[in-house]
């Protein structure tokens, strides 16, 4: 199955058995135990008590500490994994013949109940995929930063990572010492998304092609911030376009201007989650970035109540309407609540 991704192409996912998705999970029980003992701690992706906000956190105070950081992507991490080395990684963790054996056929599974002799890549969709890709990279990636640049701090979310550098040329020289790595290992940079950026703020003021980059939804760029009571200029992270675009999106589709049979309350309860999710995730950082997609959603209420309401149906009068109901009632919209957002125009 291919389902396509935001940034264009597609990505094949594999569609694992009721029978093997219950194995999948009893296998990832027992290794995710013993790896976790292994795993360093600034790897974040897919793996218990770790969270994307937790590496967002530490990549924006490690920006204020060094000049540079290398963004790298790996192309079609998923698809590329080599099996031998990943079974050479697993011995190393558990000679349990069973789990070896069931691995290795879930490996080589590209289509539901369709097996077939393939040396690379492990199926997305698979319960014990990402716990798989993490094993993979943590010999390939993150052990090796640890053995051969240990003053050298990253942090990584599965195939996305970051190396902060000190200098322009010693994040050359470890861009340069990585793709032979990755090489080495079966894997390839994506040469459009892996670029060396400098921290720009008010104290680095060099200029530089590339200031800024965008990380797990968070795109980190020179801002204006406050600080000990003062307006700086500080390399912070926001909320990304593409990731403002796909929440805008995401609302698009509910198609709420259509659901004239439901009242506000009935609309809060089913945009609430949705909104509460944005803002506890993006709204943790330069919380006012969220404005303009908070707007969004006021804007889809005022098409819902001229869809809804005969008195209401030019747009200032709806307007005016959402923006008195907004004063009256802030619990019944997530963001109202929070006090931010509230523009109807």
């Amino acid at each position: 199955m291919e389902i396509p991704k935001k940034n264009g192409g597609v990505r094949k996912l594999g569609i694992p058995t009721v029978e093997d998705r219950i194995a999948q999970g009893v296998v990832k029980i027992i290794l995710e135990e013993e790896l976790e003992k292994h795993f360093l701690s600034d790897s974040y992706g897919y793996r218990p008590n770790k969270s994307a906000i937790e590496a967002i956190g530490i990549t924006r105070q490690r920006c204020w500490e060094t000049d540079w950081v290398l963004e790298y992507d790996i192309i079609g991490l998923f698809d590329n994994i080599d099996h031998d080395l990943l079974l050479k990684a697993l011995s190393c963790h558990t000679d349990e013949k069973w789990i070896h054996l069931y691995i290795t056929r879930w490996l080589k599974i590209d289509k539901m109940g369709v097996s077939y002799e393939k040396t690379r890549g492990t199926p997305q969709g698979g319960v014990i995929s990402p716990l798989l890709a993490n094993l993979f990279l943590h010999y390939v990636f993150d052990k090796w930063m640890m053995n051969n640049y240990p003053s050298l701090k990253w942090c990584r979310f599965s195939d996305d990572g970051l190396i902060h550098c000190k200098t322009l040329k010693q994040a050359e020289f470890i861009k340069i010492m990585l793709s032979k790595r990755f090489n080495e290992c079966g894997l390839e940079l994506h040469n459009t998304k892996t670029k060396i950026v400098y921290c720009k703020d008010g104290d680095r003021k060099e200029n530089h092609s590339e200031t800024n980059f965008t990380f797990l939804g968070f795109t980190f760029r020179p801002r204006r911030i406050r600080l000990k009571g003062k307006i700086v200029m500080g390399f912070t992270p926001a909320v990304s376009k593409e990731a403002g675009k796909s929440m805008r999106n995401r609302l698009r589709k509910l198609k709420l201007h259509k659901r004239v049979d439901l009242e506000l309350e009935e609309i809060g309860k089913i945009i609430n989650p949705i909104v509460r999710g944005w803002l506890n995730y993006y709204g943790s950082y330069s919380r006012s970035s969220m404005k303009q997609n908070l707007r969004y959603v006021n804007l889809k209420l005022v098409s819902w109540a001229r869809s809804k309401y005969k008195k209401v149906r030019s747009k200032t009068k709806a307007s005016q309407l959402m923006q008195r109901l907004c004063k009256e009632n802030r619990t019944l919209i997530a963001h109202w609540k929070e006090g931010i957002g509230c523009a109807f125009a």
